[in-house]
């Protein structure tokens, strides 16, 4: 295992990092980064250690805390993965640390932020790292209520989730609305979706492929935990049973077909996956005769506001009971471990990466 010695210590309070053991903020020594790169064909990811001048322009200096592992990162990890463009390149579309200098009136040193989206972790150089330069307009003050392991816990797939939820909370979908169907559950956003849900007081019913995945289901919250095979009848009509008041759907293809077929009249269907496919083979009927609405969901580009309004909600009312147990916590390191599993569709639940080390 890569490791440097930044003269941190061991363990310490993440708030007081910087402040308390790197003089004036900025580090004198080299940092850790997972880099990945390219050369002829071949992509190689590794631990190099970089410099702060190596690090794109930006705002805001940032000690990383803590970052966490997307199917969006892994695929950066791979040749034609389709998120790369320029290498070398530092991936990680999440992240959440400290402020350490700021060129920004509305951040100061010591801030705690988060970052999620926007080019972020895509073209411009990410949160696999110990430092990260951004665009302030990036940064997401930490709300009160969450520390920085938990915004991490969260990430992209868990503010995509409170997204979800809230959007059908806006179309009227309520705990005693009926039953909502949260597909691809054992997943980040699903089983974030399970847990806020559940907490909210919906009876959830959780779908996954991976049979080994139900106790966890249930102990997030779900009532009961169905396979695909259950969501997709095995004659396809354009409408079907009137079953759930609203669906999180992180799935697509002919798993959202059929949800839409047998959502109840005046139900909605807040979509955001398309690991079954592109391609939605649907009629218009859903919506013409039953009113139904299909809500896409994107946290890539939402505004500012939304954002603050969202993590405000994952901070409070929208937090899980079960947040520690939602997740697996590695090193930076361990990333190019990770990163097979999660592209054969093995991971379970969110996976975290300390950056402290």
């Amino acid at each position: 295992m890569v490791s440097v010695d930044h003269g941190l210590g061991s363990v310490y309070n993440e708030s007081q990092l910087i402040l308390s053991h790197l003089p004036g903020g900025i580090p004198i020594n080299s940092f850790k980064a997972l880099v990945v790169d390219k050369i002829d064909d071949r992509v190689k990811t590794d631990i190099r250690f970089l410099a702060l001048d190596e690090l794109p322009p930006g705002e805001l200096l940032v000690n990383v805390v803590y970052s966490s592992i997307n199917y969006k990162d892994a695929l950066a990890c791979i040749p034609n993965g389709n998120i790369v463009k320029t290498y070398p390149f530092i991936p990680g579309i999440d992240m959440a640390g400290i402020v350490v200098e700021s060129r920004n009136e509305h951040f100061k040193e010591g801030d705690e932020i988060l970052v999620t989206g926007y080019d972020f972790g895509v073209s411009h150089y990410g949160g696999l790292s110990q430092y990260a330069r951004i665009p302030a307009e990036w940064a997401v003050k930490l709300p009160q209520g969450l520390s920085l392991k938990e915004a991490m816990i969260f990430g992209t797939a868990g503010f995509t989730a409170a997204m979800s939820v809230q959007e059908l909370q806006q179309n009227g979908i309520l705990p005693d609305s009926g039953p909502v169907l949260v597909t691809g559950a054992s997943g980040g956003v699903g089983s974030v979706a399970v847990a806020i849900l559940s907490k909210l007081g919906y009876e959830v019913a959780a779908s996954t492929g991976k049979e080994d995945r139900r106790e966890e289901l249930l102990k997030l919250g779900a009532s009961r935990v169905m396979s695909r095979e259950e969501v997709i009848p095995e004659q396809a009509r354009p409408l079907n049973k009137q079953i759930w008041s609203g669906a999180v759907d992180c799935v697509g293809g002919k798993t959202l077909a059929s949800i839409l077929s047998s959502v109840q009249y005046g139900g909605a269907v807040a979509a955001s996956g398309l690991t079954g496919g592109i391609e939605l083979p649907t009629t218009v009927f859903p919506f013409i005769l039953r009113g139904i609405r299909l809500i896409g969901i994107d946290s890539v580009s939402a505004g500012m506001a939304r954002r603050e309004q969202v993590w405000k909600l994952l901070a409070g009312e929208y937090k899980p009971v079960m947040l520690e147990d939602m997740y697996t916590e590695i090193a930076l390191e361990q990333v190019p471990e990770v990163v097979p599993s999660m592209l054969d569709g093995q991971s379970r639940g969110r996976v975290i990466v300390n950056l402290k080390g």
